[in-house]
C-alpha cells in the first residue's frame, strides 16, 4: 500500500459520496509516525459520512486488553448495534470504562508520545546494527511511521528463500516481494523492530539473522 495524497483522498471520498458506498478505514499503527506531521485521518476529511473508522489498543497500550472501536457513521449506528448485540457479550465494561478514563484524563497521549520516543530510538538502533552486520546488501528504507523496517535486497537474492531460513532460527520476519500483486515484485525483507530494547540487543539480533541468511 501507499499514503495517499490529499487530493487522492478527497477524491476518493468524493466517489464513496456520490456511489453512496461505504469506506472501511483501518488506521493501523497511525499513533507511531516518527517524521512530519501525523496524516489526517480519512474520517477527518468525510463530510458525506460514509467512512466507517477503525482502531484498537491492542498495539498501543497491550494485546491482552482485546478492546478496539469502531467510529460508525449516524445513520449506521443502530444496526452496528445491533449486530454487535448478537455475536457475543463484549468487552467488560470495567476495561471499556478504566480506558475512556485513561483517555480523558489525558494519560493516553502521554503514553503514545513516550511510545513514539521510544520506538524512534529502537528504530534508528536496529537500522545502525543492521547496516553494520550486512553492509550493501541491505538498503534500509525508513518509513515516516509504522513498527517495521523495509531492507530491500539486490534482485538475484531470493527473498523467499532467506526468509525460510530466517524463520528456522526463530525471526518472524516476512518477504517483501510476497506482497506484489501486478507490479515486478521487489526483493526484500519487512522487519519488525519493536521488541528491541538496546543497542546491544539489536547487535546480538543482526548478527544472528546475517548468520541465518547466509546458510
Amino acid at each position: 500500500g501507499v499514503t495517499l495524497s490529499l487530493e487522492r483522498r478527497m477524491a476518493l471520498l468524493d466517489w464513496a459520496g456520490k456511489a453512496g458506498s461505504w469506506i472501511i478505514e483501518d488506521d493501523y499503527d497511525s499513533e507511531f509516525r516518527y517524521q512530519g506531521r501525523p496524516l489526517p485521518a480519512l474520517k477527518s476529511l468525510d463530510r458525506a459520512d460514509r467512512v466507517i473508522y477503525c482502531g484498537t489498543f491492542s498495539k498501543v497500550m497491550f494485546p491482552g486488553l482485546r478492546l478496539s472501536y469502531v467510529v460508525v457513521p449516524v445513520g449506521a449506528v443502530q444496526r452496528f448495534q445491533t449486530v454487535c448485540a448478537s455475536l457475543n457479550a463484549g468487552c467488560p465494561y470495567l476495561f471499556q470504562a478504566g480506558v475512556a478514563d485513561f483517555i480523558a484524563q489525558g494519560h493516553f497521549s502521554r503514553h503514545l508520545k513516550r511510545m513514539r520516543l521510544l520506538y524512534a530510538e529502537r528504530r534508528a538502533v536496529f537500522v545502525r546494527a543492521l547496516e553494520q552486520a550486512f553492509g550493501s546488501r541491505l538498503q534500509i528504507e525508513l518509513q515516516p511511521g509504522g513498527l517495521h523496517i523495509v531492507a530491500r535486497l539486490a534482485a538475484h537474492e531470493d527473498d523467499v528463500l532467506l526468509v525460510g531460513r530466517a524463520h528456522a532460527a526463530g525471526f518472524g520476519i516476512k518477504s517483501l516481494s510476497s506482497w506484489y500483486l501486478d507490479a515486478e515484485p521487489q526483493r526484500g525483507l519487512l522487519l519488525g523492530f519493536a521488541n528491541v530494547v538496546d543497542a546491544a540487543m539489536a547487535t546480538r539480533l543482526a548478527q544472528r539473522l546475517k548468520k541465518a541468511l547466509d546458510g
